[in-house]
């Protein structure tokens, strides 16, 4: 174990034998911290927090600290990170706010530079959180989902797997599977070339391609729409999509592409999806 001799490592803290600690980083409390992790300087890790095996805690970051909640009283709660997630520097994930409830965050994150994640978030695996991206409390994110620099997220919208956010964005209602969303909880089409990369069948693209066309194109009622979903979903991509759409929603969900109308309302062809740079 490499512990630099200005950090202060709790006695409570279990510390993998392989794990280094790099100048005035602070491990408080009961954390856990897994094999060939690397803490930077000046990390901060506290509470009941448990950190994977193979992760990287770079300088300032804070983790499991108090999280931001005029309602919280002190208690014990949690929070995870997975296997080989990457927090970059003053990123902060706060610990969850009742009494045993927990902050997840999935294996394989990269959560970058000045991002923040509140108390009782739950992130799936392999999301991407640019730089001072911030997530309210209780927000879900979905497996391998990317949110773009600057984008805020209120309090208990969920965003789906494979979803891409564009940067800059207000995120304030809930973004099904696969879709791409931008500026004002504006959805735009969906994420197709996240979708090859990660090898997805033609079919499968195209039944989220046709989920969207039904769903903001059809010009009927979303709850309309989503009932004609069912007739029309051919693969699991379209199901998990149906399934997201039924599910209980606190934050409904995002419109159709504001900035797209023309001078009569409508919403004019989107171009086909460019190819893929790589």
């Amino acid at each position: 174990m490499a512990i630099h001799h200005t950090a202060i490592v709790d006695p409570q803290a279990e510390v993998d034998s392989t794990v280094e600690i790099g100048p005035h980083a602070v491990i408080e409390g009961p954390t856990k911290i897994g094999a060939h992790t690397r803490i930077y300087a000046n990390a901060y890790l506290s509470g009941w927090t448990t950190i994977g095996r193979d992760c990287q805690i770079h300088p300032g970051a804070v983790i499991g600290h108090l999280p931001q909640d005029f309602h919280f009283e002190p208690c014990r709660s949690f929070c995870t990170i997975g296997d080989g997630t990457i927090v970059r520097e003053f990123a902060s994930i706060h610990r969850g706010t009742q009494p045993e409830s927990s902050t997840v965050i999935g294996r394989g994150c990269f959560i970058m530079g000045y991002s923040h994640i509140g108390h009782n978030c739950v992130f799936g695996d392999g999301v991407k959180f640019y730089n001072m991206a911030a997530a309210s409390g209780h927000v879900e994110v979905g497996d391998n989902a990317i949110i773009s620099g600057y984008t805020v997220i209120h309090q208990f919208v969920r965003i789906g797997s494979y979803c891409m956010i564009g940067g800059l964005s207000r995120i304030g209602m809930d973004v099904p599977h696969y879709f791409t969303a931008i500026r004002e909880s504006e959805c735009v089409g969906i994420n197709a070339i996240g979708m090859r990369r990660a090898g997805f069948s033609s079919d499968q693209i195209a039944d989220a391609k046709q989920c969207y066309r039904v769903l903001y194109r059809s010009g009927t009622t979303f709850r309309k729409a989503v009932d004609q979903l069912a007739e029309t979903v051919t693969t699991d991509v379209g199901r998990q999509i149906l399934e997201f759409l039924r599910s209980d929603s606190k934050r409904g969900f995002v419109g159709g592409p504001k900035h797209r109308e023309n001078t009569t309302g409508r919403i004019p062809e989107l171009p086909d999806d460019p190819p893929d740079p790589t």
